[in-house]
This record gives C-alpha cells, sequence and structure tokens, in this order.
C-alpha cells in the first residue's frame, strides 16, 4: 500500500521503519499517525475522545473528529527498549477539559505489528463524561494501482455465530464505502463501515478482527483485545482510508465513565499489523507470532497433549461413573492425554441442574462410589483428570443465589439480572471471589484436576451498575476482575491448564486466550458443518490454543471417521466419541490419527497457519488450510460434496521452486492421490469420495 504524498513534514516524534509508520506534531500542534511524505489532511487524531458536551465536529456514525481529538496538543515523549520489544509513551493534553493522554505505542524490533493503549487522565477542575475513546487510529491508507486510491482496497471481517464461526467476508472498499464528491459538498460522509460486539459475549456476532488488502498484496490487518465491548470502523478521510480501534462506548454499550479530578481511565489494547506484500497469510502469520509473545507462559503451549471430552455427540450433560469408565479406558488405550468430564458431574436434582449450579459438589446418585473413583481411573490410565466449570453464573435455583451478597451479582436498575435461569457473578466483589477461589482450590487442590473447562453459556446484556456507574463500565470492571481472577489460578496452580469455551466460539478474544491456554472454536455436532470452522481457526487463535472437537462413532463409515479426526490434527485434538464401542478397524483408525498428531504437534506449537484456497466459505465443497513449519508444510483438505471434479489444486508459494515430497499422513489406508508441481508451488489433492478429508505433509529438499 501507498500514502498519498503531500503536506508539509512537521516533527517526528516517533517512527517504526517495518511498519512505515511515523508519529508527527503537524503546526497546530496535534499529533497524527501516518506514513512517510504523508498528506496529514488525510490522518486522524492520534486519540479520538467524545464525552458528553465535547462530542464531534461532523456528526454522524463516525467516532473519529473528536472535540477533544480536535484540541489535544503534544506535551512530549519517551522511548524504553525492554529486550526486543519497545514501547513509546507518547502526552497530549486538551486545554479546555484538563484531559492529559498517555499514548503507548508497544512494538517488537524489526517486527510488523504495533501495540497500542491509551490512559486518560483528568488533570482538570470539573468531572468528564467519557464515552467514547480510541485505542488506535491510523489514516491515509490507499492503494497505488488505481485513480481513486480507495477503488483498489478490499475489505475483510469474521461474522461469528453459535455453529458458525470465523465466517470470513470481503468486499470491495468502495462497496461499502461509496465515492460521494467530497469536492461538491465540502464534508466527508456521515457514515462508515463498522463491526461491534454485543453484551457480554465478544464474538456473539463478529471477531474483534478485520484487515484493509490492496491488489499488490498489501495488508493492514488489526485486533482488538476485549471480552468486554469492541468496536471497529473504518471510512474515508480527505481521499485515503483510515482505521479507529475501540473498546467499549455509549452508543454501543451503554459505557461511559465519570472521571473525577486526578482520575483516570486505561482502553483495552489492540494491535495493527502491516504486511507489504504476501497478503493476509503473510498479516497473519505476524498476529500469531505477536498473539504468542502477549499471552502467559505455560507448559501446555509447547506439550499441546491429546485432550478427550465425554461431552459432544457422546453424554451430551449426562456422566455417570458407569458411564464414564470404558470411556476412561477406551480414551487412554487409543492415546488421549487428558480426559474431561463435561457438563452435568453435579447434577442430582430432579428439575435439571441448568437453574441449579453454583456450588459444584459431586452428585452422589451419578457417582455412587465418589468422584474420586472416576478421577483415580483416569490418572491410573495415565491422562490428567479435567472437569467442566461455568464459574460466572449461579443458577437462580442454587441456594448461592440467596446466601451471596446481592452487590456480589450483577444489578441493572437496583435489580439482580436474570438471564435463562441464571444470575451473573461480579468478579470485583470480595465474596464472588472467594467463592470461586475456593471451589476451584478443592477441585484442583484436593480433588487433584489439572485441567478445567471454563464455559460461558449466556449472554448477560450490557453489564451490571454498581451504583452510580454505567452498565458497560461494569461489564468491563468485571471483564478485568475475570482475567485477575484467572490469572491468580494459575500463579497458584502453576501446571492447571484453562480452557476459554463460551458456548463453543463466542467469548474467542485475547483478552482471553492471553491468559487461558486453550479455545474451544465450536460446539458445531455435524461433521460435514465443521470444516469451515477448523480451518478458520488460525485467524482468531493460535494453532495451539484452537481446539477441534473429533467425534468418531463406531457406527460411522471409516470415511466418516477419518473426515472428523482429520479436521483437528493441525490445532488442538478435542476427541469425543463412544470409543470403547468400536470394533478394531475404526479403533484403529483413531489410534492411528492420534500417533500422527503426536508425532507433528512439536511443530505445531511454532508454525504458520495458511489458506492454499483462500479463507473457505460456509458452503465450498473444497476447503483447505496449512501450517507453515520449520522443517515442514502440512495441508488438510476436505471435499464435502458428491457433485464436481475429483482434484483440487491448491497454491502454496512458500514452496515455489523447492523439491517437495508429498506424503498423505493421514488416513492410512486411503485412496487420496497428491502431486507437487515445483515449478507452480502446486499441490494438486485427489479425492475420489465425496465426505473425506486428508492431511498431507511436504518436506522440502534442494531448490
Amino acid at each position: 500500500m501507498t500514502s498519498v504524498v503531500g503536506a508539509v513534514e512537521g516533527s517526528r516524534v516517533w517512527s517504526h521503519p517495518a511498519l512505515g509508520l511515523h508519529a508527527v506534531v503537524d503546526a497546530s500542534g496535534a499529533a497524527r499517525l501516518g506514513g512517510t511524505d504523508q498528506d496529514w489532511a488525510q490522518l486522524v487524531p492520534l486519540v479520538e475522545v467524545t464525552a458528553t458536551g465535547h462530542g464531534r465536529l461532523w456528526s454522524g456514525e463516525r467516532f473519529i473528529e473528536t472535540a477533544i481529538g480536535e484540541r489535544m496538543t503534544y506535551r512530549d515523549h519517551e522511548t524504553v527498549r525492554d529486550g526486543s520489544r519497545e514501547r513509546t509513551t507518547i502526552r497530549l493534553a486538551d486545554p479546555m477539559t484538563g484531559l492529559a493522554a498517555e499514548v503507548t505505542l508497544e512494538s517488537g524490533i524489526g517486527s510488523g505489528f504495533l501495540r497500542s493503549r491509551v490512559r486518560l487522565v483528568n488533570e482538570g477542575v470539573e468531572p468528564v463524561r467519557l464515552e467514547s475513546v480510541t485505542t488506535l487510529t491510523l489514516g491515509g491508507i490507499s492503494s497505488s494501482d488505481a485513480e481513486d486510491g480507495l477503488d483498489g482496497l478490499t475489505l475483510h471481517w469474521a461474522d461469528n455465530d453459535w455453529l458458525a464461526e470465523c465466517r470470513w467476508r470481503q468486499a470491495d472498499f468502495r462497496d461499502q464505502v461509496v465515492s460521494l464528491t467530497r469536492s461538491a459538498h465540502g464534508h466527508e460522509g456521515r457514515g462508515c463501515f463498522e463491526r461491534y460486539s454485543q453484551g457480554s459475549w465478544s464474538t456473539g456476532r463478529h471477531l474483534p478482527v478485520g484487515a484493509l488488502t490492496d491488489r499488490d498484496g498489501g495488508v493492514w490487518l488489526w485486533q482488538i483485545e476485549s471480552s468486554a465491548g469492541w468496536r471497529f470502523e473504518t471510512g474515508e478521510r480527505e481521499g485515503a482510508a483510515y482505521v479507529a480501534l475501540f473498546g467499549p462506548d455509549d452508543a454501543h454499550h451503554q459505557w461511559h465513565q465519570l472521571l473525577a479530578p486526578g482520575e483516570e481511565f486505561h482502553t483495552v489494547p489492540a494491535v495493527l499489523v502491516r504486511a507489504e506484500s504476501g497478503g493476509l497469510d503473510t498479516a497473519f502469520a505476524t498476529l500469531t507470532d505477536y498473539r504468542r509473545g502477549i499471552r502467559r507462559d505455560h507448559p501446555d503451549h509447547r506439550a499441546l497433549p491429546v485432550i478427550y471430552n465425554d461431552y459432544m455427540n457422546t453424554l451430551m450433560g449426562d456422566p455417570t461413573t458407569e458411564r464414564l469408565l470404558p470411556l476412561v479406558e477406551a480414551a487412554a488405550s487409543a492415546g488421549a492425554e487428558v480426559f474431561v468430564i463435561d457438563a452435568g458431574w453435579y447434577d442430582d436434582d430432579a428439575q435439571g441442574w441448568w437453574d441449579s449450579v453454583g456450588a459444584w459438589e459431586a452428585a452422589p446418585n451419578r457417582f455412587p462410589g465418589g468422584i474420586q473413583e472416576v478421577l483415580d481411573a483416569i490418572r491410573k490410565h495415565d491422562m490428567t483428570p479435567g472437569l467442566w466449570l461455568e464459574p460466572e453464573v449461579v443458577g437462580v435455583r442454587s441456594p448461592l443465589a440467596d446466601t451471596l451478597p446481592p452487590e456480589a451479582f450483577f444489578r441493572r436498575g437496583g435489580l439482580r439480572v436474570t438471564e435463562h435461569g441464571r444470575h451473573h457473578l461480579d468478579l470485583r466483589h470480595p465474596a464472588a471471589r472467594a467463592h470461586l477461589d475456593e471451589v476451584v482450590d478443592r477441585l484442583v487442590g484436593e480433588w487433584g484436576v489439572g485441567y478445567l473447562k471454563l464455559d460461558y453459556n449466556i449472554n448477560i446484556g450490557p453489564g451490571t451498575e454498581n451504583g452510580s456507574e454505567s452498565a458497560g463500565a461494569g461489564l468491563l470492571g468485571h471483564h478485568r476482575a475475570h482475567l485477575d481472577w484467572m490469572a491468580g489460578l494459575l500463579d497458584r496452580h502453576p501446571r492447571l491448564v484453562l480452557e476459554n469455551c463460551g458456548s463453543g466460539g463466542l467469548r474467542m478474544d485475547y483478552a482471553q486466550l492471553a491468559v487461558a491456554q486453550i479455545q474451544s472454536t465450536s460446539d458445531q455436532q455435524d461433521p460435514l458443518r465443521y470444516p469451515p470452522i477448523a480451518a478458520s481457526a488460525g485467524t482468531a487463535a493460535a494453532p495451539e490454543q484452537a481446539a477441534v472437537w473429533a467425534y468418531p462413532q463406531p457406527d460411522q463409515s471409516p470415511d466418516e471417521i477419518a473426515f472428523t479426526l482429520t479436521g483437528a490434527l493441525l490445532g488442538r485434538i478435542h476427541l469425543s466419541g463412544f470409543l470403547n464401542r468400536m470394533d478394531d478397524e475404526r479403533f484403529d483408525l483413531v489410534r492411528s490419527a492420534l500417533s500422527v498428531y503426536k508425532d507433528i504437534r512439536a511443530e505445531i506449537a511454532a508454525a504458520h497457519p495458511f489458506w492454499p484456497l483462500g479463507l473457505p466459505g460456509w458452503d465450498d465443497e473444497w476447503i483447505a488450510h496449512g501450517l507453515r513449519g520449520a522443517r515442514s508444510t502440512y495441508v488438510t483438505v476436505w471435499r464435502r460434496e458428491s457433485d464436481g471434479a475429483v482434484d483440487c489444486a491448491l497454491a502454496i508459494p512458500h514452496l515455489r521452486g523447492a523439491l517437495a515430497d508429498p506424503v498423505v499422513l493421514y488416513p492410512p489406508t486411503g485412496d487420496a492421490g497428491v502431486e507437487w508441481d515445483a515449478a507452480e508451488g502446486r499441490l494438486t489433492v485427489t479425492l475420489p469420495r465425496a465426505g473425506t478429508a486428508v492431511l498431507v505433509r511436504l518436506t522440502t529438499g534442494r531448490s
């Protein structure tokens, strides 16, 4: 991508050569972010703020061009190097309100990413009621291969839903932001393209990730790290595109915050990735490395144990000792290393467990010999025992709904919030946190559980009003307390593994995944519907954190068993199914899949995702995704429909010119064909039958 050349350059206070970005103070004293020789009229202020009584200079749907943002002037800046990271803090101030802003720009030396956070402090004498604050702004984005620099841009975003996660879409920028002949009106349009979260499922509608690409393979890719409200917008400013990234705001999340003199507010983090060429594959590779760099270190990220979970298409929340023990034995024999008892282990209620949860005690009727009998059996088979837990909720029929103080729950308008038979704990309250600490310390410290699947199955809405705070501010406060609670668990139990699950992938963000080790990608039960989710999971999570269900069944054909298993082999395996009822042929297919996984998993932990057919569509017949490792390249290919060709050609440009030896790793007895064209960098895969899949490894030799 190129930027329009224009106005006189001001004083440069920060530079990032790898991104081609600079922060410059213009003649008015405002700080703006842009490229070399940038036309500064195209840029937006480094921080945009709306506050009650201080709105925008041009009214509409956009949350840029704010009065406070235009008044913010440069104070000073400082740069600190910490190993391979560099942090620059740029300080600004608004003389009218007394608001002071500290913008922290963090990057790796020579890397292609920029992480930003903003701290606002009220240094004035009157309170300021904040309504929106940007975490990161960038303007001046255009394409060099068209007369209108916006004609060459493509916009990318991902829709998300229960059972239908990571559905990437794209459109020409001009299809979403139409040309309005600014010269005839003297103003930009009032609209923009925006995506945002709603309520407490941060990815219940969309992923907090988006991108702009040009025809030359240049990319701007961004990610917002929040479970408590986020929004991004992009539009036109002076003939170029801009991007603005936000946490929660008043218009979309009922967030506002009153800053009294001396008080401060911190935005959620966001990251911007730049790739000069290589398209989305290159940009997501950089984002994957960035994600690995910000998360809490944990041995699970390197070990990648195989996880068996009894829920999906198997016990479905109805575990007992009698049902579990045969599954424990079969899972261990297949090669599983963790065994998770999913929902229902606490249920001894004739009316059902959904609206009675909260105490998290084992149900005697389900485990006549005690749940320790099953946990001990798991350990005796050399597997780590795990349990399902939904910590943030308390059922309306639970005794805890009456024994915990009212302030320990989400409330709005003075009333306790109820959603789908549950109340919601506010983890800022010491009684709520003490209750959950006691639960986890009992399960882990006394019962010996080493894996907790932390689920979250309700959208509680905009949040909680604790006193005079807004609902959105309450949700943000709880969100930060929730992250701190999870970090505290890992401080006390360093080898404990936490899985982040939100009814599948409805809270799939890197606020959570910087703390939790594993992310559930979906609750999708149809194996034919899972491939586009599994293939796109690397856009939402690092491959070694993206758990994909594989649920082979004794009544499935060998093709069907191989199909569901293959989809999980380039991420984290969440194995399920009645393995104990399988014949030898089907069980051997399971065992061989896990054996292949254990052979390659060390490379998964450092590999980069790519998509030889592009990011998949929901109904695509052929779907493919790959991992580019240090020694080998791995590609999973699915064929879902019966009509059409039996061959599929996949572009693998990073191997063009290399002598690669393509080998089918799984399934071991299939009739797939593979052929490598080094000159074209093309892998042709033949799958004679629909409903089949294959994992291929390409090991390169000399060029």
